[in-house]
């Protein structure tokens, strides 16, 4: 009958409410939308210095590995730069989420505002809607198999640090560390391999490919309403939208299950702030 879910598909959302989170986990923007215009491959920056020591790297080795930093400012250069950065204030990311072995496909919307606001929107035709929002005070979702749920405790604040819309440029007050671990194989490519540890103890790792500077990917560890659940995401694709390069695709892996998101179009600056008011459902649930 329409509108019932099959067991299948039960199984097959089950990991969604944390797939809206590692969304925006991978946000500021790095995820924010333009028709998408072909761009040129991104020119090799050049070799990332390695003079700036990293603050958990040891005397004497600050020549082995570039620092944590330097590798980073490369990635902002290589996208388009602080100031292109620092010049948009909101941004719009459309595209499609796939979980090819469930046979699960939707609409994807992706919105990000300064200083730290997020929706994230899946449509999955008849199933429904999953949309997971912050408005830089309340952070929810909505969910065809649980209804509105609120974010609390230290699920909301990781919620709050993930929204930061300018979360690229990994200013330095926004962790407790960071250190250029190893160069290794990812996805298939040198990387630098990148932990930033964050001031409530918890630890991202990111990757950075050697030859573009660009970032290839990252894991972590992020709370849900499912408890811990933890998450690698490759990214690439990279095409420029406006004065900056975006990833289209991510593919990510947590639970088990494989995920595939493709951006399409983008936008910047034309967010109305409205799109990140909480929902009736939602404000009925804020005390």
């Amino acid at each position: 009958m329409p509108g019932l879910i099959s067991s299948r598909e039960r199984v097959g959302l089950r990991p969604l409410t944390a797939v809206l989170l590692v969304l925006v986990w991978g946000g500021g923007v790095s995820l924010g939308a333009q028709t998408a215009q072909p761009a040129p491959p991104p020119k090799q920056a050049p070799p990332a210095p390695s003079t700036t020591k990293d603050r958990d790297q040891k005397p004497g080795q600050e020549n082995a590995l570039p620092s944590a930093r330097s590798v980073i400012d490369r990635h902002v250069k290589a996208i388009g730069g602080r100031a292109a950065i620092l010049a948009h204030t909101s941004s719009h990311a459309t595209g499609t989420f796939s979980m090819p072995a469930q046979n699960i496909t939707g609409a994807l919307d992706v919105y990000g505002a300064k200083p730290d606001k997020s929706l994230v929107k899946i449509n999955l035709g008849g199933i429904g809607d999953l949309v997971e929002g912050f408005d830089s005070t309340n952070g929810w979702i909505l969910q065809p198999m649980t209804g509105p749920m609120l974010k609390e405790g230290h699920e909301l604040a990781e919620k709050k640090f993930d929204a930061d819309f300018y979360s690229d440029l990994h200013e330095p007050g926004r962790y407790a560390s960071m250190k250029t671990v190893e160069k290794m194989p990812f996805d298939g490519r040198p990387c630098y391999k990148v932990s930033l540890v964050r001031k409530d103890g918890g630890e991202d790792i990111e990757y950075y490919d050697v030859e573009t500077g660009l970032k290839a990917g990252a894991s972590g560890t992020r709370q849900t309403a499912m408890g811990p659940i933890t998450a690698t995401q490759t990214l690439s694709d990279y095409k420029k939208f406006g004065d900056l390069l975006v990833p289209t695709t991510m593919k990510q892996s947590q639970m088990g299950v494989e995920q595939l998101l493709t951006i399409t179009a983008f936008e910047w600056d034309n967010v109305p702030p409205s799109t990140f008011d909480a929902p009736a459902q939602i404000k009925a649930l804020i005390k």
